[in-house]
């Protein structure tokens, strides 16, 4: 066939010669990659070495005093004076031959097993992290030796840079050649940093367990070498759960390494972690360094700005401190030369946390981190910043109001009803008073601190637009439920936290973020981390205003709840603030309904802020009513030293506000008119473009009467009146006289146009006034005079006869009701010869003379006209006897009684 094999020897002939063309193609293709693989190799690897040769040679020199000592860093105030020096604690040194060697296998098989076997650098090692961070994800597994963290921690910064990684090679590589692996070792285990401000194993051996490095045993030396690398997460007595999971992990490298038999291990890891462990309060001893709290807070914010360590690598941390401002707090905190005394319990000191803040910058000036605390104790609880409790009425400004007049552009005149109310769930909501206003501005409702407009408020804003603004002033709450609105958040918040929001509506609307450090310098004097804290607008200036008009209320305001932190003369806002015990807490420690956990008090000028959190650490210890004014005292003390001989210009009002003159009362807001009485008129501010055009028509004048006449007959002794009026309805008419110029008294109120006044019996000018009265219109009054003059002789004898037979027929009752208030009543006599009784109000609460009022009563005795009355009013009651005398002959009424004097006006 054609086309086709002879054979099957023909065909597996012709097979193999087409694979061995192709075969020889593909051989040729590999070379060529291999080959070019190789090639760019040898160029990555010459490239490589010649940066890290460029690397290697701006590495720092050896220094054998840095390699054997942690470098401890100084802290400055705001001045640039140094205040104090954080490391240079008591260090016990560990030379090589005191390590036993159970501490030494602890640590090799954790940090580097292949220690005595490498040159500084661990090839093998480091190969396998490699693969361990491409298969487990970057940063599974580390590769530095123990050498190489002797170089690390002595010369260079904790930055994970490709310069850093080689410098730190080429240093490990040095120091390898100068030094013993001993000396290596000695130098390593005594330096590294170990939680709680101290370096060195031996150190943490006394710290943790009290013991000598050499007396050390197995599973406290499995936890001591564990800790360097997270010191602070694995102290066994912050963390005991996690220092127990690290040791473990540790006991079993040493079983893995051949350190330990898997038995040692095993009874070693069965072994409690508290076990041994000397008491936390005993050695966490302070350096006896100045401002502890403010240094507290300095050192946690170094961390977070970055791998640094205060008490091993050579910082100069400038800061914020006022070094006055600081020693003053610690005055007041100690109770000294302060007005004010500290409640007194037998359990335990009343707790306090302070900051004080530049309103403008979000610097903390001073920061009281609590009271009679241990003065042995290093980095205890600070108040100021690690407690976290609810806010109570705080929060109000900042989640309610502030959201509401930001989104809604309510004025501080916006109207709300203090009602009996509850939340959307149906659970009943009260104030702290128990009362209800009605209708009141939100001014009011900040001033007295109102549960139920704020609630109100918060509802109409929105939990969502709350939400975003209190997150705009650095506070985040895992929910914001109805009861957020008067500060049921969580979590809780602490007194640097408050600072930072308030300082914003002082700032103009400008918030920052509240800071101890300006900046840190590196141990090489060059490098320099600044903070990097930037302004950002957290609210319009008209909201930022507003919000602080209202809080200088609520100091200002005769009964305002921040009466105490008063400052004479300096332009302060602020809010208070009270939580409350649950019912279940109440029963189970016996707390009556006055007590309260927490108080609060921010206040804030354009200069300075202070948050002021009071309580005890133990929460089932209440504060009273008198206990919950301290935190007013403090930031009353503190202020007024702060502000002492300072320009404090008041808050600034934007364009963006406008001032209007509102008709209390009226809602929507009205302009008063001129016949609105004064104390009907306040000022109120609105944003621009939503401040009231419309005139309040409540109190126009109506009409005044008109053709006013009077006349007197000399035969009935009466003065007959008579008036003309439109046609309007619904009308009446007050008529009131005044005799010779004396004190006028309103007679009656009629609805007829005239009035026959009866038995005339004193001479002289009668002048009369006549007011047309609608509802709570009132017109002006229309005025007569009628001229009373003697009669002849007979009839002059006559009055005087009767004026003698019936003198003592009519009482004038004068009642004064003492209990904090005073009760003036006027009687007439009548014709069953009987006096008149007082009824009037008392005073406001006793703290200053009450006001005077008027008041009717019946009952009385002829003689005199003498009867009992009774006060009644906003302070208190009180019976008193009214005596007077008076004219009539039984049939008709006496003259006309002498009115008393008016109520004077109240708030």
């Amino acid at each position: 066939m054609a086309g086709q094999y002879k054979s099957r020897e023909e065909k597996r002939l012709a097979q193999q010669k087409s694979k061995s063309t192709k075969s020889k193609k593909k051989g040729s293709l590999v070379k060529r990659v291999i080959i070019s693989l190789f090639i760019i190799g040898i160029i990555g690897m010459l490239a490589g070495a010649g940066l890290f040769a460029y690397y290697a040679s701006s590495a720092p020199k050896l220094d054998e005093k840095l390699l054997k000592d942690p470098i401890a860093s100084e802290i400055y105030d705001m001045n640039g004076e140094l205040i104090t020096t954080v490391g240079k604690e008591k260090r016990e040194y560990a030379n090589f031959d005191d390590i036993p060697k159970i501490m030494q296998d602890a640590v090799l098989a954790t940090e580097d097993n292949r220690f005595y076997k490498h040159n500084g650098i661990d090839l093998i090692r480091l190969g396998g992290a490699v693969i361990a961070n491409v298969t487990g994800g970057f940063g599974s597994e580390g590769a530095s030796t123990i050498t190489q963290q002797v170089i690390k921690g002595s010369f260079l910064s904790p930055e994970k840079t490709l310069k850093r990684k080689a410098q730190e090679a080429w240093l490990a590589l040095k120091l390898e050649q100068e030094y013993t692996k001993e000396e290596i070792f000695e130098m390593y285990f005594n330096k590294v940093y170990m939680s709680a401000g101290i370096n060195g194993m031996a150190t943490a051996a006394d710290y943790y367990y009290g013991k000598d490095i050499k007396d050390i045993e197995l599973h406290e030396a499995a936890l001591i070498a564990g800790l360097p690398q997270s010191p602070n997460n694995y102290n066994p007595f912050k963390y005991p759960e996690k220092a127990e999971k690290r040791r473990n992990i540790v006991l079993s490298l040493m079983e893995q390494h051949g350190k330990i038999t898997e038995e040692e291990k095993k009874e070693a890891q069965a072994i409690p972690i508290t076990e041994g462990l000397v008491s936390a309060e005993e050695v966490e001893k302070k350096n006896g360094n100045k401002y502890p709290a403010f240094v507290d807070a300095v050192i946690d914010e170094v961390q977070k700005m970055g791998d640094y360590n205060l008490f091993s690598d050579g910082l100069k941390v400038y800061t914020t401190v006022d070094p006055d401002a600081q020693k003053r707090l610690e005055e007041i905190l100690a109770g000294e030369n302060t007005s004010f005394s500290y409640p007194e319990s037998p359990e335990e000191p009343m707790q306090a946390g302070v900051t004080l803040m530049d309103t403008k910058t979000g610097e903390i000036r001073a920061i009281g981190g609590g009271r009679e605390q241990d003065p042995n104790v290093q980095r205890g609880f600070n108040f100021a910043i690690d407690t976290k409790r609810q806010p109570g009425s705080t929060i109000k400004p900042l989640i309610d109001y502030a959201p509401a007049i930001e989104h809604l552009k309510w004025s501080t005149y916006h109207i709300l009803k203090d009602e009996p109310y509850k939340y959307s769930d149906g659970t009943e909501l009260n104030n702290y008073d128990g009362q209800f206003k009605g209708p009141i501005t939100i001014r009011e409702g900040l001033w007295d601190s109102r549960n139920i407009t704020a609630l109100k408020a918060f509802q109409e804003v929105g939990p969502e637009k709350a939400e975003e603004f209190v997150n705009g002033l650095g506070l985040k709450f895992d929910h914001y439920y109805e009861s957020a609105s008067i500060g049921g958040v969580s979590p809780g918040v602490n007194s640097v936290q408050m600072a930072g929001a308030y300082a914003a509506f002082g700032n103009e609307g400008i918030y920052n973020k509240p800071h101890t450090v300006t900046k840190v310098v590196l141990r090489d004097g060059e490098t320099e981390i600044k903070n990097d804290n930037k302004p950002k607008p957290a609210m319009k200036e008209y909201t930022a205003y507003m919000i602080s008009d209202m809080l200088q209320s609520v100091i200002d305001h005769p009964r305002g709840t921040g009466l105490y932190a008063k400052v004479p003369g300096l332009p302060m806002a602020g809010k208070s603030g009270t939580t409350n015990y649950t019912q279940e807490e109440r029963e189970k420690y016996g707390i009556a309904k006055t007590g309260a956990p927490d108080s609060w008090f921010v206040g804030y000028t354009t200069n300075y802020t202070a948050a002021v959190w009071t309580g005890y650490k133990t929460r089932s210890i209440p504060l009273s009513p008198t206990d919950r004014r301290v935190s007013q005292y403090i930031v009353s003390d503190l202020m007024s030293y702060v502000h002492e001989g300072v320009d404090t210009p008041d808050f600034n009002k934007p364009d963006s506000v406008v001032e209007s003159k509102v008709e209390l009362g009226s809602n929507p807001a009205r302009l008063p008119s001129e016949y609105t009485p004064d104390d009907r008129v306040i000022t109120e501010l609105f944003v621009r473009g939503t401040e009231p055009s419309k005139v309040s028509k409540e109190f126009d004048k109506i009409d005044a009467p008109s053709n006013l006449k009077g006349k007197f007959n000399k035969k009935d002794q009466t003065i007959t009146l008579a008036w003309d009026y439109g046609k309007e309805k619904d009308v009446q008419f007050e008529v009131a006289v005044s005799i010779n110029g004396e004190a006028k008294q309103v007679l009656t109120t009629t609805d007829k146009k005239g009035l026959n006044v009866e038995n005339i019996q004193s001479q002289g000018t009668f002048t009369f006034e006549v007011v047309a009265i609608s509802g709570d219109q009132r017109s002006n009054a229309a005025t007569v005079n009628v001229d009373v003059k003697a009669t002849d002789g007979e009839d002059e004898e006559n009055q005087d006869e009767n004026n003698d037979e019936n003198q003592d027929n009519n009482g004038n009752g004068n009642n004064n009701g003492n209990n904090n208030g005073n009760g003036n009543g006027q009687g007439n006599g009548n014709e069953d010869d009987s006096g008149n009784d007082g009824e009037d109000t008392g005073g406001d609460d006793g703290t200053t003379p009450p006001p005077e009022g008027d008041g009717t009563g019946e009952g009385g005795t002829d003689d005199g006209g003498t009867g009992d009355g009774t006060g009644t009013g906003d302070g208190g009651t009180g019976d008193g006897t009214g005596e007077g005398s008076g004219t009539g002959d039984g049939a008709t009424n006496g003259s006309p009684a002498t009115q008393s004097d008016p109520r004077r006006e109240q708030e």
